[in-house]
């Protein structure tokens, strides 16, 4: 949602500043949202596959090690345990306990050894389209002034106003739900937001 509000925003109030024409700027605009939604959503699905077959790729191998190195793996777990501040004296039957039970073993080790957490499969599917339509979501919002009038600056002034607005909340939501300060991550992401189009506008003033 912040880089779809930021980078469409950035490119408008550019081209705003070298063309025109509102049909040229939403033309660019769409175009843009469009491929920076493909490339988000596609960055989401490899980030989560990627997630996932690592996470197979370790369960595949602590399955050997299990099988084939029980008495190293019962040590690990051993160890694992006294960190927990486990006594000594219940250690051997905690571990001969895990131990009998070979799929619970390896997730004991997955989570408590390497500190892995199963991945969610539906997030192959769910993270692509929820990054995509945020990107698509907030792009359309420093957009929509250029969609609804046919002269440039004004258009420019109207979506500078609601796309500083819509930083500026988003960044305080974002804040709330993140354990930050809502103020500060609203005003940070206000302000990023805001240095991005004013350099892309100034460049575009320059060539042009």
């Amino acid at each position: 949602m912040s880089d779809g509000l930021t980078v469409p925003f950035a490119l408008a109030a550019g081209l705003s500043g070298a063309v025109d024409s509102t049909t040229l700027i939403v033309t660019a605009g769409v175009a843009e949202i469009a491929a920076g939604a493909i490339s988000m959503g596609l960055g989401g699905y490899l980030a989560a596959k990627t997630e996932k077959d690592y996470y197979e790729s370790e369960e595949r191998r602590e399955h050997d090690e299990v099988k084939h190195l029980p008495h190293v793996e019962a040590k690990e777990v051993g160890d694992i345990l006294r960190e927990f501040g486990v006594p000594d004296s219940h250690v051997p039957a905690v571990v001969e306990g895990i131990s009998s039970h070979p799929q619970k073993w390896v997730d004991f080790m997955m989570r408590f050894e390497l500190g892995l957490e199963r991945p969610d499969p539906k997030r192959l599917f769910k993270s692509p389209a929820i990054i995509g339509g945020a990107y698509i979501v907030g792009g359309l919002i420093p957009l929509s002034p250029y969609i609804m009038m046919h002269h440039v600056m004004p258009a420019l002034e109207a979506s500078i106003g609601i796309s500083l607005i819509a930083l500026f909340a988003f960044g305080a939501f974002k804040g709330h739900y993140t354990g930050q300060k809502p103020l500060k991550a609203a005003l940070s992401t206000t302000f990023i937001g805001s240095l991005a189009a004013a350099a892309a506008y100034m460049i575009a003033r320059w060539v042009g």
